[in-house]
């Protein structure tokens, strides 16, 4: 046991608590800001598995001194007045969470945490404690990652174990693995793509001119041969959509974005793919990011701008670009149905003030402290 733990006071509500939990951003759209981020993010041992002192090398060798320039100018094409897009979303998603669930009948605490936030407010550790001061004996941790994978889930679940242990008077903690074929949020993202439709229609499919495009997140080939599920899981939910919009296969192109490094990573890469696409006759796109919730760099500026110049370049006449989920009505339904199934059995409120004033008498009848 190695942390101390809150003054106790008998008869104080034990509340129940969700932590909505994302990967992270700067806090700013400036080099300074954006090094310290990726000193965090890519010193993750379970971000880059590579021996660790020839890394370490590497990242403030090279790339902590070359990098962070680069990506400050991207961040700085998508930033908004209130932060950084996904900092924006997962705060509107949080508020729109717990607006949703007390129309449901449960009063809890919902929040949000950053797995890359430094020694920050928003960090995971710094959100648990805040919550374990407000004597939330129940917590559960909702990594915003569809698809399970080591270097985003497993990396969150860990802060959160880490933060666990050694505490004298642990709280319940649960997590949410993923929900990659969650029916809601599969759902969300067809009713997405009718609206699309309805507002661009397609060409009567299958048309060798219209391609729709999912979009995931890359990860080393050398991972999925290690036994992570991401790739599986990743072409899981691809499928799942494309059945849902009952799209013929020859209609729907999965792909993997944000390559970083020398290393082969899971393919076809998005880009190149996209520039194939053109060059073949493919003369309209829609492309989408269903491993992203919340829009971000990633999405705004690798796909709607790079790779949407890619395409044009190349020839493609027309790329549309899906924004992720965010604060969609369909979404926020089904993140209230998935929290409140990994809720089951917990009380959705505390006890009443008559029913506290109780047991804080019985309390003191048996000689408990104040």
């Amino acid at each position: 046991m190695n942390k101390t733990a809150p003054a106790w006071r008998h008869g104080t509500p034990a509340k129940t608590a969700v932590v909505l939990v994302n990967l992270g951003t700067p806090d700013a759209p400036t080099a300074a800001a954006v090094r310290r981020y990726l000193a965090e993010f890519l010193g993750d041992p379970r971000v880059v598995e590579i021996p660790r002192a020839v890394w370490m090398l590497i990242l403030h060798g090279i790339i902590l001194r070359v990098r962070p320039k680069k990506s400050a100018a991207k961040y700085a094409t998508v930033w908004e007045d209130a932060g950084s897009p996904l900092m924006v979303h997962t705060k509107a998603q949080t508020s729109a969470l717990e607006q949703s669930l007390r129309a449901r009948g449960h009063n809890l605490i919902v929040t949000w945490a950053m797995r890359y936030a430094g020694q920050g407010p928003n960090s995971i550790t710094a959100v648990l404690e805040r919550l374990r001061s407000e004597n939330a004996t129940r917590i559960l941790v909702l990594p915003m990652y569809p698809q399970y994978s080591a270097s985003t889930t497993a990396t969150a679940i860990d802060e959160a174990l880490n933060w666990v242990t050694g505490l004298r008077n642990q709280p319940e903690l649960r997590y949410v693995r993923n929900f990659a074929d969650d029916v809601g949020y599969i759902n969300a993202i067809a009713n997405q793509v009718r609206a699309h439709w309805q507002q661009n229609p397609t060409p009567a499919l299958p048309d060798a001119s219209y391609r729709l495009v999912m979009s995931f997140h890359g990860l080393p080939e050398r991972n999925l041969k290690l036994g992570d599920p991401y790739f599986c899981e990743c072409h899981k939910t691809a499928r799942l959509v494309a059945e849902a919009l009952n799209l013929p296969a020859e209609s729907v192109v999965t792909t993997f974005q944000s390559r970083f490094g020398k290393a082969k990573w899971v393919e076809p890469y998005t880009e190149p793919t996209l520039i194939a696409l053109a060059t073949q006759g493919v003369k309209r796109v829609d492309v989408l990011c269903p491993g992203f919730v919340a829009d971000c760099l990633e999405t705004l500026e690798e796909i709607n701008m790079e790779v949407r110049a890619a395409f044009l370049t190349a020839g493609g006449e027309h790329f549309h670009y899906l924004p992720c989920l965010n604060e969609d009505s369909n979404w926020i339904s089904a993140l209230a149905d998935l929290t409140e199934r990994h809720l089951a059995g917990w009380p959705a409120t505390p006890p009443n003030q008559q029913a506290l004033e109780q047991q804080q008498a019985r309390a003191k009848a048996l000689g408990a402290l104040e």
